[in-house]
């Protein structure tokens, strides 16, 4: 499939992607109404969705996953849901586990790789609803987990027709080395905030399984994942949770129409998380690359962001 040439084009002060990723993640505002619905899981933990409707009625969905430390109320998310039901389609935001507002049950949590909740999502939404056209957008982590499930899968249900993942790290262990460098210390620290408090709580909760000396040696977001996220979800090391959650090496088996949207310009990706090669031997995957845009930052004039209208635009081929 050749590359898909990109329009994006932001006014002056949102080509910086500093500027940009901040202003997306932390001050852009939108008012939506959600109704909230909670679904126990096939481990007996449970997901919290966020449910937005068009005016009428509607045989389409879209299920969007959010980033880390993000929720089904990020204005990222929510912008793309305000979006679509403007334009007669539902829409659900799926909280991640413990990213709800309440802690999740289990020892282990939310992490890139898991693909096993998405799984839950879309056989809840259709033995429950009566959607003939469901499509998925990811961001960033979000965007991983789908581009994972959709290439390690061959029954995707007939009912999902497309998919887009925005400002994908598909290549894990080198954005993780990437958030660790300087020019990124600002973002590692707000990142850091917010799973380290988690980890906090999750210490108490489960005290037998993970010690306070433990808890005290993460200061970085490597040591969270050799510490606690490669442990508490089955992997040897950070290393190997790095390797088999990447969903670069799922990418030539997607067998469903997807659009990949990764900013040239994102300080969170590195070369690797540019695939033009598969890219260009694909009949699925779609590849888009901005020159501007940095992290989830495609700011454009008017309420909707260029990644959301993309999507739209995208999904109705294949609607």
């Amino acid at each position: 499939m050749p590359l898909v040439k990109s329009y994006f084009n932001p006014i002056f002060v949102f080509k910086n992607a500093f500027i940009s990723t901040v202003y997306s993640g932390l001050f852009r505002q939108l008012n939506i109404k959600q109704k909230r619905e909670r679904i126990i899981l096939r481990d007996g933990d449970f997901l919290d969705l966020d449910w937005s409707y068009t005016a009428g009625q509607s045989n389409k969905l879209v299920i969007l996953l959010h980033g880390m430390e993000g929720d089904g109320q990020r204005p990222y998310v929510t912008g793309v849901a305000k979006h679509f039901n403007s334009n007669g389609i539902d829409a659900v935001c799926v909280n991640f586990r413990s990213c709800s507002g309440e802690l999740n049950k289990k020892f282990s949590s939310f992490h890139s790789g898991q693909t096993d909740d998405i799984k839950d999502v879309i056989a809840h939404v259709i033995k429950t609803y009566n959607y003939t056209s469901i499509f998925l957008k990811g961001i960033s982590l979000g965007g991983n987990i789908i581009l994972k499930y959709l290439g390690e899968n061959d029954n995707i249900p007939q009912q999902l027709k497309a998919a887009m993942a925005v400002s994908v790290p598909v290549d894990l262990a080198a954005s993780s080395k990437a958030l660790h460098q300087f020019k990124n210390i600002l973002f590692h620290i707000y990142f850091m905030i917010g799973l380290k408090y988690k980890l906090m709580k999750k210490q108490r909760q489960f005290p037998d399984k993970i010690s306070r000396k433990a808890l005290y040696s993460v200061w970085t977001l490597r040591t969270l994942d050799e510490v606690y996220t490669a442990k508490a979800n089955g992997f040897t090391n950070a290393a190997d949770y790095y390797e088999k959650s990447s969903s670069l090496g799922f990418l030539s088996s997607i067998k469903t129409p997807v659009l990949l949207l990764n900013a040239k310009n994102d300080s969170f990706l590195t070369p690797s998380c540019f695939p033009l090669e598969m890219a260009q031997k694909s009949k699925y995957l779609h590849l888009e690359t901005p020159e501007k845009g940095g992290h989830v930052g495609f700011i454009q004039k008017g309420c909707v962001y260029y990644n959301e209208k993309r999507a739209l635009e995208f999904f109705r081929k294949f609607q």
